[in-house]
């Protein structure tokens, strides 16, 4: 059976692959202010736009109906996290603007802001992995799969990627060659 958890987890390959870039990243001492911005466009395109969305919309709320707890509970730390998440790249966006400007005194906070959210992410996911997805596997039903990875396919990626998941998983790969990820 194809199940929604694993089809998560799926994702989860990707993103722990764009961290990956975004740690190597961090090393330069003057970086492709570019790349800079397609890893954080990545992230709220393809991370939280699409993925998250998945667990947001609709893996968390049917858990919540199934007795998992929306404020406490592994349910409700994801939730934490992602805002966690959040504003670490709203730090990097804003980070980002104004090296652009020149202001070189905002490269170290982006960089901060990055490997705060690599550290997030790889904790999460594993959290996510390892305990979320294997407690959700033993509350969900064939027909909870199903339905999931049918409204996972239903969900909007007009905005994600120039509405095509594939370009964000090749400008993943672009990337990942360019810092022999």
């Amino acid at each position: 059976m194809n199940s929604a958890t694993k089809n998560l987890e799926n994702d989860h390959v990707h993103i722990l692959r764009l961290i990956d870039v975004m740690e190597r990243a961090t090393k330069a001492e003057s970086p492709d202010v570019n790349h800079l911005e397609l890893m954080v466009d990545l992230i709220k395109s393809f991370a939280d736009g699409f993925h998250h969305a998945k667990e947001e919309t609709l893996l968390f709320p049917l858990l919540v109906e199934k007795g998992f707890s929306l404020e406490q509970g592994p349910v409700g730390v994801m939730l934490n996290e992602h805002v966690q998440g959040r504003n670490y790249v709203k730090g990097m966006t804003e980070n980002i603007a104004l090296y652009k400007t020149g202001n070189q005194n905002a490269l170290p906070l982006i960089y901060q802001n990055m490997n705060g959210y690599i550290s997030l992410l790889r904790n999460h996911i594993n959290k996510e992995n390892n305990i979320l997805f294997k407690m959700a596997d033993r509350v969900l039903t064939e027909n909870d799969h199903e339905t999931l990875l049918h409204q996972y396919g239903e969900i909007d990626t007009h905005n994600i990627c120039g509405g095509d998941l594939n370009q964000c998983l090749s400008k993943i790969e672009t990337l990942a060659k360019a810092y022999n990820v």
